[in-house]
Formats: structure tokens, sequence, C-alpha cells
């Protein structure tokens, strides 16, 4: 099963029967031994919590040797019954044999007969809730991450119809790339036969949202259909004649930050850096370009969560300060809004307190000319348009403090790249779009080290040099330099 989609689930399903453990045990406890149940198994010579986490985790851990967390290809209510009752009849032999080698005959086997036969009941119900879940919020578009298939033929058609029946995955499938009818590479149309119409962004957004998928536009067109949509993988499902142009759209996908999937059902295919990886029957090799310890980035957002809720409790006193300021100094609006660019493509809005006179983004052509990044950026010291208000702010990036709504929404992170303008991004060269391939942050590794560099190149090469370097240690590391550059106004 393809892992990097799979993390979350099977982390679920174990925190799942975990708890579902723990509290089984718990409650049993108090109905078979009453109000003082604690007292009762300290009287057996037991520490009640220790043997409670303890029965958790020996069920965990059951299901974990029995494969129970290794998802399938095809899941079903008999197979979940079937391996949960026998990892229950595997837990229930252990326990009876070591009381009776320890001879504790004290314990109720009542109470661990009631034990084990609920235990299947509620862990089957819990799994199959939990994977109710995900299907639900997948099938509504939460986290959702996005999949182009390179190819419309059968091979095609079947992956996509594999990636429909694993929903709970999160990958939907924004359409179909015309596959190569030439020796043509990517950029050249085939003239083999009429390539469909070329679509224009707007109708690429609109065919990527139908239903059934559509066909995006012919192989030529791929760079364009990249960067029109919302794209975080790429399949590449060519038949065996096409094999050459496997190796070229593989590293367009390298340049942009792009998964790339290549099922190998129907062609034998090797690629340096390749894994390949069970999903739904067939082997599929998959090239991450980006970070990909799954759990760690699980973490993240853990981290990412915590934080921000923390901050937001914590500072809104100071907020709520610097509003009045504001309103005081500067009227009104107190926050700017904007739209920015994210995750592979996402747009969001982000907030700000207001720092510019109303009329700047009127005023932006006017000093153009002043601008000081070389690069699809813009940036003047003397700005005339920032207020009195809003230098201070920019000095200490207190103007900052309400995206950490942003990052509880799950749009931005504590660290990361800067979400750049849409403007910005319409400028971009193809290699400063790898950027994109993580999601955007408050602060990253260019703003605590090089926040005045004047080369956008040079932001760039640190933001892919976080990319390729990334883990929670460096995050945790870039937090920390973080708050003595704002309190130093760097």
């Amino acid at each position: 099963m393809l892992r990097r989609h799979a993390a979350a689930l099977r982390l679920s399903l174990m925190a799942a029967d975990a708890a579902s453990a723990l509290l089984l045990f718990i409650v049993l406890s108090a109905v078979r031994l009453g109000a003082t149940w604690a007292d009762a198994w300290r009287a057996v010579g037991v520490d009640p919590v220790f043997l409670a986490a303890l029965y958790a985790a020996t069920w965990v851990a059951t299901l974990w040797l029995l494969g129970l967390y290794r998802l399938r290809a095809r899941w079903s209510w008999r197979s979940e019954w079937t391996d949960v009752l026998r990892a229950v009849l595997l837990v229930a032999v252990a326990t009876f044999a070591f009381l009776f080698l320890a001879k504790l005959p004290d314990v109720s086997r009542l109470f661990l007969f009631s034990l084990f036969a609920s235990q299947a009941v509620v862990t089957v119900f819990s799994r199959v809730v939990v994977r109710r879940v995900y299907a639900y919020a997948r099938s509504r578009g939460y986290n959702a991450s996005y999949i182009l298939i390179v190819g419309d033929g059968p091979a095609a058609r079947s992956f996509a119809s594999r990636l429909a029946r694993h929903r709970s995955l999160g990958l939907q499938v924004v359409g179909f790339v015309e596959g190569p009818r030439s020796d043509a590479p990517p950029g050249a149309t085939s003239p083999a036969r009429q390539p469909p119409p070329r679509f224009t962004p707007e109708e690429l957004v609109a065919l990527a949202s139908q239903e059934p998928p559509a066909v995006l536009g012919p192989f030529g067109d791929l760079p364009d259909i990249l960067h029109a949509l919302v794209v975080d993988e790429v399949a590449i499902c060519l038949p065996p004649e096409s094999l050459a142009f496997v190796e070229p759209v593989a590293r367009l996908c390298e340049e942009e930050g792009k998964v790339v999937r290549i099922p190998l059902d129907d062609v034998t295919f090797t690629l340096p850096g390749g894994r390949v990886e069970m999903f739904d029957g067939i082997p599929v090799m998959s090239l991450v370009y980006g970070p990909d310890r799954a759990v760690a980035l699980i973490v993240k957002r853990i981290i990412d969560v915590v934080g921000a809720a923390a901050a937001i409790v914590l500072l809104a006193p100071i907020v709520g300060l610097i509003g009045i300021a504001i309103w005081a100094r500067d009227g009104r609006p107190i926050l700017f809004r904007q739209v920015r660019v994210g995750l592979h493509g996402r747009q969001l809005e982000i907030v700000k307190f207001r720092t510019m006179t109303p009329d700047a983004e009127t005023r932006l052509a006017e000093l153009a000319a002043l601008n000081e990044i070389g690069g699809p950026a813009f940036k003047v010291s003397a700005d005339p348009r920032v207020t009195r208000t809003g230098r201070f702010l920019r000095r200490t990036s207190l103007d900052e403090l309400p995206q950490f709504w942003n990052v509880l929404r799950g749009e931005m992170s504590l660290v990361g790249p800067r979400p750049p303008l849409v403007s910005e991004v319409a400028g971009y060269d193809v290699w400063h779009r790898r950027r994109l391939a993580m999601k955007p942050g408050l602060t990253g590794l260019w703003q605590t080290s090089a926040r005045r560099e004047a080369d956008f190149d040079r932001w760039v090469k640190l933001d892919l040099e976080y990319i390729d370097r990334w883990s929670l240690w460096l995050d945790l590391k870039i937090m920390a330099r973080t708050i003595p550059a704002m309190l130093q106004g760097r």
C-alpha cells in the first residue's frame, strides 16, 4: 500500500485499538469488581493503571504481529472479524498460560472471558468507524491529495479505478493527459492523430472537477497542466511502446517536486531512487522528491496544531493591543487579507495586521522601479506606503501573528517556505516551483539566516535546502532561532 498516504490511517487504527483496550479494561473492572476495582487489583499484587496500560500495549502488539495494520488490497468485514478473533485467541491462550505458570488463581476467569469476548466486538466496531470516518472525510476533499495520470489508455483507466476503490487514502484523480503518439518529448504535439483541444487554465480547473475524470490535454501540454492545477502526484501509466517517455516525465516532476507513481502490472521498469510498493495487488514504483517520513510529517502537523492553538490563546492580549493601536493611529481596516500560493499550487487567504496605507495595492505599479529584489518578488526598504505602526510591526514580525489561524486551519505550518503571491508564482522558473512542494510556513530557513538577501534565487535555494534537509529537529532549530531574530528586529 502507498505508505505515504496509509500512515495516518494506520496510526489512527493503532490509537483506536489502544484506547478501546484501555477503556474496556477499566470499564469491565468497575462493572465486575465494583467501585473499589482499583483496590481489588492491588490486592492481587498489581498496579491497576500499569495493568490496563500493559493490556492495551499487548493488544496493539498482537494486532501488529498478525498484520492488522498492514493495509490490504481489499478490506472486508469477514477478514477483519477473522483476524481479530485470531488475535483474541492468541492473547487469551497466552494470558491463561501465564496465570497458570505464575500460579495466580485469584484473577477472575469470568472477568477475563468477558474482557476477551468484548474486546473482539469493540475492536471490529471501532476499526470500522475509523475507516468510515476517513472515507467520508476524504470523499469530501478534506486533506486530499490530487494525482494527475499521464496516459489515457487501459492501463491509465485501470489505475484510476484502483484509486477510486481506496478513497480512504485521499488520492483524487484530477484527470488524464493523453499519452505520447510519437517520439516528441513533453512540449511537442503529436502528428499521429488530432490532439485534444488546448484549454485555458480556467477551463482546466473546471475539467479537473468533473466526474469521471476527463482528458485534460495532449502529452505536450503536460507542463502547462501541472502549472494550472493543484497536482501533488503524477502517475505515469504508459504502454510498453512508450517507456522511453517515462524518464523525461519523471525528471520534469522531480524539478517541480511532484511524487511519481509508476504502476508495473504491464511493464518492467526501474529508475534511480525508486521504491516498489504494493497497491491493490499490483507493484507500483514510487519516486518521492522531498520529505518522505510519513510519521514525522504527521508529528509535524500535531506540533503545528498544538503550537498554533497555544499561541492564539497566550498571545491574545498582545493581538488585542496591536489591533487597538492600529485602529487608534491608522484607522480601519485592522487586518489585511491577501491570496497567496501554498502547497503544490493551493491558494489560501493569509491574514496579517495591516502595515500599509489602505491604497497600497493600487500604488504598487508606481514603485515597481524601486524594487530591490532580483527576481519575481517585490521589496522596497523605505516603502512610502508603510505606516508608522506598520514599521514597528514589520521590524518585529508581529504583523504575522494572525497567521497562526492559517496554521490551525492546516493551510500553513509553523516552519516552511513563505507563501508567495500568485503574480510571483506566474514568473517562476521551473526549478523555483519546487519550493511549493512543502506547506508554507510562518518562519523558515531564509527568514532566520538571509532575510535581507536581495537575490530571489538565493531565497529559493535556501528553501530548497530546507526541503531537502527537512527533519523535526531542523524545524525546532529554526523556531528557536526565530524568537531572537524577532526580538533583535532581524
